[in-house]
């Protein structure tokens, strides 16, 4: 079923796939539309909930696909430490610093209660006594704004305040929320401490992606057992993914886990003969050549591909050149750090310089070797994963397109003879407007 949304953005519901975050309405769905829905039910049994979280398996949605579970363990367990001095603090955040990815936007314009429901039911399990809705996008901060206008003071049990900032790819990471909240700057911290230790007012802090919160709900009306009907053992549920480049407009899909990507190129409308690669799981985690035909969606499959999921972004590589494609992103990652930790600043910009030279042929096979190289040692440095994802690309391109590397090499890429991409966010995702 396809669901269009704006003239920019449409979403898509896989075939047979119980929609669990999508939905047919358009537009913005209200306290009274929701709560026909079974939002914000009673929740009787915080144990039992947390219960149901652990055995859906349910990973993270913002990109390190880690259990939520076990966060939410950790931080209720911090807090009862500390349970003399204050209570634990829940961020749905929201920042969606990645540029191929729409999803977050999506739910926090069209279905702001869901996340708000998935936001205190996360409380409750952690004993939280306040949440923060941390956004960066106008409209988004718009619909939230009105959704905690409706409920007043009803149904949710946690002081919620909603918190704007600039938009930023660093901006997102869970020590930058923290600090933004505590200081009024979106710059990531050193770790340790983590937020599950010391976040918001050095208490214990939940820091959980929008999609992840959302999830939340579902869990409480249908359990464990029905979230797991959809997916694989170890990639439970659905998930939302962004699909940009192909010729095609952006669109938003809830796909199950473990589906064929060739199935989700035929949905697109993308022949697999048009393929030269692909971005996967947003600029984070690189680039994968045409073996991606071959790949279910899920985090193992991606994992022995040397990839992963991240947020659900995948931008398809069919008119441009690989190349010239990581030289854009790595020309981002420059720009977008944070400028805090010697190793990400100098290191993106030496990296961006590299892939630009090769993208332009004008380098030599020493700026591939200290591109590779760097690749290897700069990766694991910084306050955040910034320079990990630089490393990412740069390593990803070398290893998947050897031969469009050697062609750069040669100054005789066919593609980039009639000019090569350059653009400033490659596969740049909009969200349009409200319906």
């Amino acid at each position: 079923m396809n669901i269009t949304q704006s003239t920019t953005l449409s979403t898509f519901i896989f075939p047979g796939c119980f929609p669990r975050l999508l939905t047919e309405q358009g537009g913005r769905e209200d306290l009274s539309a929701y709560r026909q829905l079974g939002g914000y039910a009673a929740l009787a049994d915080t144990d039992a909930l947390l219960h149901e979280v652990e055995a859906s398996g349910l990973l993270g949605r913002g990109g390190a696909a880690f259990p939520l579970a076990v966060k939410l363990r950790t931080v209720r367990d911090n807090g009862q430490v500390i349970a003399a001095t204050g209570g634990t603090v829940v961020i749905a955040n929201g920042e969606e610093g990645e540029p191929a990815s729409v999803k977050d936007r999506w739910l926090l314009r069209h279905r702001p209660h869901l996340v708000l429901d998935g936001l205190r039911l996360a409380a409750a399990v952690v004993g939280a006594d306040r949440g923060y809705v941390y956004v960066s996008d106008p409209e988004a901060a718009h619909s939230i704004e009105a959704a905690l206008g409706e409920l007043g003071s009803d149904g949710q049990g946690v002081s919620v305040e909603l918190v704007t900032v600039q938009p930023g790819y660093v901006a997102g990471e869970e020590t930058a929320a923290v600090r933004m909240i505590n200081e009024g700057l979106a710059k990531p911290t050193d770790k340790p401490p983590r937020p599950f230790e010391a976040g918001v007012y050095d208490r214990p802090t939940l820091v959980s992606n929008v999609e992840t919160l959302a999830n939340l709900p579902y869990l409480q009306r249908h359990g464990a057992a029905a979230f797991r009907a959809a997916g694989t053992s170890l990639s439970p549920g659905t998930f939302l993914a962004t699909i940009t480049g192909g010729g095609k407009p952006p669109v938003l899909y809830e796909l199950p886990h473990g589906v064929a990507f060739t199935e989700l190129l035929a949905l697109h409308g993308v022949s697999p003969d048009q393929l030269r690669g692909v971005l996967m799981g947003g600029y984070f985690a690189g680039l994968l050549n045409r073996t991606v035909l071959e790949t279910t969606l899920d985090h193992e499959t991606m994992r022995r591909q040397g990839s992963g999921l991240g947020c659900g972004a995948i931008s398809l590589i069919t008119d441009d050149c690989p190349v010239a494609v990581a030289a854009s992103v790595l020309a981002y990652f420059d720009r977008e750090n944070a400028g805090q930790c010697g190793s990400c600043f100098n290191g993106t910009a030496a990296m961006a310089a590299a892939a630009g030279a090769l993208r332009d042929g004008a380098a030599t096979t020493e700026d591939v070797d200290r591109l590779r190289r760097w690749s290897v040692l700069l990766r694991g440095r910084g306050a955040c994963a910034t320079l990990d994802a630089a490393t990412n690309v740069a390593a990803t391109l070398l290893d998947q397109f050897p031969a469009d590397v050697a062609a750069h090499l040669d100054d005789t890429c066919p593609v980039c003879a009639h000019g090569a991409l350059r653009a400033d966010r490659p596969y740049q995702a909009e969200a349009g407007r409200n319906a």
